[in-house]
């Protein structure tokens, strides 16, 4: 079903719940890392930390895509966004009563990570039923662009909130901000789409696990691009997860220099996030995609080719990096939302994910010795080579470009039914 033309004041009030919601888990999940490193100061401490925060959404987010097509999508949302503010809750008691430790923030963290699976899945798949499909990439701009302020804004907001109130007064903020978020998504009405009910029990849970696997695997195009973005994760992550050490080791630079880095991405990120949401992207929306993967690679290898006396060098290809990245995720998010069968896109959304997702703890496993042996600019260049090579596949490849019309035929011979 389309949306119909006064679509505008409902999509945004959710998008702006959305905003809400995103703020106050970023603002919370930089107290925590900040809490662990000024308490502990250990590095495993902090690499496990991460670990919790991705492995749950990566193990068990294709069930939270099967859930998500299944139950109401707006009651998916609100039920999300109170776990993460219970969790929050939870870490503000035991940080006012002075019990807090290392392992309750791990299980606020995982908890947190999985409700967070539920939520992207049901936010993204209710998207292109709010949404008119010829608005899908500029909307998708728009969510780029809102990431990126947050993930600029939120550590130096945080860090200028601790100056004034305790870690309990941050997770306090998250608890309300997720009440704000519950309250903007409980008016708003998300059309569901229509399947026929689902049977109860293990064996119907698992029959829908696989339809999703099914619907990916008899789409060609869709099999290669999972392919594409899991190679991409593997490479890419772990030289952006090791940008101090290129900082350190070979610029010979400190936090302000790593800050310039990080700067450059998150200014980036909202320019690329501002022009998507502006121009929409070329019309055969994969083009858009190829430009800002091949862009990628254009930033990534500036800055494995910057000498160790050009840190400009550095940060212009970390701007670009960070401007190509919504060009190349958006457009991508833009084709499923408006192809993929409604009633399905949660279990496709978190299978994509989960697969991208589970490449960046494998990444990070064998990038440290290898970073140590040769050096972090190895990854840099391999992540832009990579990015290049796989934009002449690409190009190269009917089914990738020629995603959204082959979309099309799979989603007309599935037997979901659709609104």
């Amino acid at each position: 079903m389309q949306p119909t033309v006064r679509w505008q004041a409902p999509f945004f009030t959710f998008w702006t719940a959305q905003a809400f919601s995103m703020f106050g888990s970023n603002l919370a999940q930089f107290a925590l890392v900040w809490w662990l490193t000024e308490e502990t100061g250990s590095a495993t401490v902090l690499a496990i930390a991460s670990l919790v925060a991705i492995v749950p959404g990566v193990l068990l987010g294709p069930l939270a895509g099967v859930l998500v097509d299944r139950w109401p999508r707006r009651w998916v949302i609100i039920a999300a966004d109170l776990v993460g503010a219970l969790a929050a809750a939870g870490l503000a008691v035991l940080f006012w009563l002075g019990h807090i430790g290392v392992w309750p923030i791990y299980v606020a963290m995982a908890v947190r990570a999985l409700a967070g699976a539920f939520h992207f899945a049901a936010v993204q798949s209710s998207t292109s039923l709010m949404v008119p499909e010829e608005q899908l990439a500029r909307v998708a701009g728009l969510n780029q662009l809102l990431q990126g302020v947050i993930q600029i804004a939120s550590p130096p907001l945080g860090a200028l909130i601790l100056t004034f109130l305790p870690f309990a007064g941050i997770m306090g903020i998250d608890v309300v901000t997720a009440l704000v978020a519950v309250g903007l998504v409980f008016i708003v009405v998300i059309p569901q789409p229509t399947r026929q009910p689902a049977a109860p029990g293990v064996d119907s849970v698992w029959a829908d696990l696989l339809e999703g696997f099914q619907y990916i695997w008899q789409w060609p195009g869709l099999r290669a691009v999972l392919v594409v973005s899991a190679l991409l994760n593997l490479v890419l992550t772990p030289a952006f997860t090791l940008m101090p050490i290129l900082v350190t080791r070979h610029f010979g630079g400190d936090a302000l220099e790593l800050a310039w880095l990080s700067t450059a991405f998150g200014a980036g990120f909202v320019l690329g996030g501002l022009l998507l949401s502006l121009w929409g992207g070329f019309r055969q929306r994969i083009y858009t995609a190829l430009l800002g993967v091949m862009g990628m690679g254009i930033g990534a290898l500036l800055v494995a080719a910057a000498p160790a006396n050009q840190l400009a060098l550095a940060v212009l290809g970390m701007g670009l990096v960070g401007v190509m990245n919504p060009l190349a995720n958006g457009p991508f998010f833009a084709i499923l939302q408006s192809v993929v069968a409604p009633a399905i896109q949660g279990r496709v959304f978190t299978v994509i994910m989960s697969v991208s997702g589970a490449m960046a703890p494998l990444g990070l496993l064998v990038a440290g010795p290898i970073a140590d042996q040769f050096g972090v600019r190895l990854w840099y260049l391999a992540g832009g080579a990579a990015c290049l090579l796989l934009v002449g596949v690409m190009l190269r490849s009917p089914s990738i470009m020629h995603l959204e019309e082959d979309g099309r035929v799979v989603e007309s011979e599935t037997t979901l039914p659709t609104m």
